[in-house]
């Protein structure tokens, strides 16, 4: 029994530094308000890239608009410190008749004084099978007479937390006289 007592007291030290080690490992860091995180632990995995494809249709005239503007340019000359906010219909296809998969919610506005160029401000919410409830989150420049434009993703939320990409942004249609217009939307996303 002598023999044993030391190997037991050995052994329960080994244990005792394994547990400390692997509690230190699996919190992180202290910092008072915050600390270091494995993902693991949060059940975040392997991160992949998801694609998608939608048609986003900003629609101001009629009796049901989905963009509104809430400020109007100081100058009839620019668009320039323009503010429309959006609740905008996001469809698999060009057509408003097609499948509804969310809506971009959020705002645009006129920030450049030489071109037609909008900062856009918006969550794709999405409604659609595994994806509903969950949204992703863009900002950056969109100059609207550029063939194709981008503009990064900096996060989402739902299937979407901690996620980043880029939204690429193609002019479908575009009426002049009403301002209406449908954008096809391919978005690139690396989350968990």
């Amino acid at each position: 029994m002598a023999k044993i007592l030391p190997i037991l007291a050995s052994l329960s030290t080994i244990f005792f530094l394994i547990l400390s080690l692997s509690t230190v490992l699996a919190i992180g860091e202290d910092h008072g308000f915050g600390r270091s995180l494995d993902r693991k632990l949060l059940g975040y995995k392997k991160e992949k890239l998801s694609h998608f494809q939608f048609y986003w249709h900003d629609i101001l005239s009629g009796r049901n608009p989905s963009s509104v503007p809430v400020i109007k340019p100081p100058q009839n000359t620019s668009t320039f410190g323009f503010l429309t906010m959006i609740d905008n219909p996001l469809t698999l296809g060009p057509n408003m008749s097609s499948k509804l998969v969310g809506k971009a919610q959020g705002f645009y506005a006129g920030a450049s004084q030489e071109e037609v160029s909008l900062l856009m401000v918006m969550n794709f919410a999405f409604i659609e099978g595994k994806y509903n409830g969950s949204t992703i989150t863009v900002l950056g420049r969109n100059p609207v007479f550029h063939s194709v434009r981008e503009m990064p993703v900096i996060g989402g939320s739902g299937l979407f937390r901690f996620s980043r990409g880029y939204a690429q942004a193609k002019t479908h249609t575009f009426d002049p006289k009403t301002g209406d217009a449908v954008v096809e939307y391919n978005v690139y996303v690396l989350h968990y």
